[in-house]
């Protein structure tokens, strides 16, 4: 291949840079630079974004923190691993997926596909992000019914290493379930009032994160 077509192409050889688009070009930071950055004053820490079953699933995910550490270190360090750790850290995993899935509602943050939005006409558009919206509040009305019975039927049951009731983490997951709905509708009002969803204008709502 003649030259210029290789310059053309942009191939590189050994030793040879024949595209310099690609050269790196690394800034030079003064000591007093670095020095100063220490000197800004620390970002204050916003928490108002966070609900309620925020804090209460933190806590119980630090709970099932210290219970795997816990059942690591009397395996691997004891040699004498505590059966109930593995329980109480399932159940804990429990609670932190449904109370942790309000969350997700409340902020549009669960699995969705918004790429038809895109080509339909805004009438059709809103229209559609509306029926979405009943569908959910519907779907989660229904859960909370079928968890209820679920609940009433295994109400009486016990944990099998630890002597509690299992109905705790029944309960948990109902509390998610109706958390989840109470979450939907107030979404549905806010989407209403706003005139669009996270469907629809999906970059309005990583403005507002930013």
């Amino acid at each position: 291949m003649p030259a210029c077509l290789r310059r053309r192409a942009g191939i590189r050889f050994p030793n040879r840079r024949i595209n310099a688009m690609s050269q790196e070009v690394h800034l030079q930071t003064t000591p007093e630079e670095i020095a100063h950055t220490f000197d800004e004053a620390p970002p204050t820490a916003d928490v108002s974004a966070y609900a309620v079953e925020d804090w209460v699933t933190l806590a119980i995910f630090w709970v099932m923190t210290g219970c795997v550490f816990l059942q690591f270190f009397t395996r691997y360090v004891l040699n004498d691993s505590y059966a109930w750790t593995e329980e109480i850290a399932t159940n804990c995993l429990i609670g932190v997926v449904f109370l942790g899935s309000v969350m997700c509602v409340r902020v549009s943050r669960h699995i969705q596909v918004d790429v038809l939005y895109h080509y339909f006409p805004r009438p059709m558009a809103r229209a559609m992000a509306i029926f979405v919206d009943l569908v959910r509040i519907g779907f989660f009305a229904y859960a909370c019914w079928l968890m209820w019975r679920y609940v009433a039927i295994v109400a009486h049951e016990r944990m099998v290493t630890v002597d509690l009731p299992r109905n705790i983490v029944f309960y948990s997951v109902l509390a998610g379930f109706v958390l989840m709905f109470v979450r939907s509708i107030q979404v549905f009002i806010a989407n209403q009032r706003r005139g669009y969803s996270v469907l629809e204008k999906p970059e309005e709502f990583q403005k507002v994160e930013g």
